[in-house]
């Protein structure tokens, strides 16, 4: 079952590494990692805006910059 977080990255982004440091502050739930660089779809979609944070769930999306306090907000405002 996938998880219901995503968070759409980039190889050797350091900003996506900053994501994941802000993620781990944030204490946020579990999540899958997708990388956009080998998939033309998600490169297009999300190329010039990763790191992502995406609720698959509700469909939302919280772009970059975040910090600790958004992603938990983020987090919260989530439907079951």
């Amino acid at each position: 079952m996938p998880m219901r977080y995503v968070l759409y990255q980039r190889d050797y982004c350091h900003l996506c590494d900053q994501a994941l440091a802000v993620m781990a502050e944030a204490r946020a739930p579990d999540f899958d990692s997708l990388w956009v660089d080998d998939d033309e779809a998600l490169e297009a979609r999300y190329g010039t805006r990763v790191p992502v944070l995406r609720d698959s769930g509700s469909g939302r999306e919280l772009d970059w910059p975040f910090d600790a306090a958004a992603v938990r907000a983020f987090v919260a405002d989530t439907p079951l």
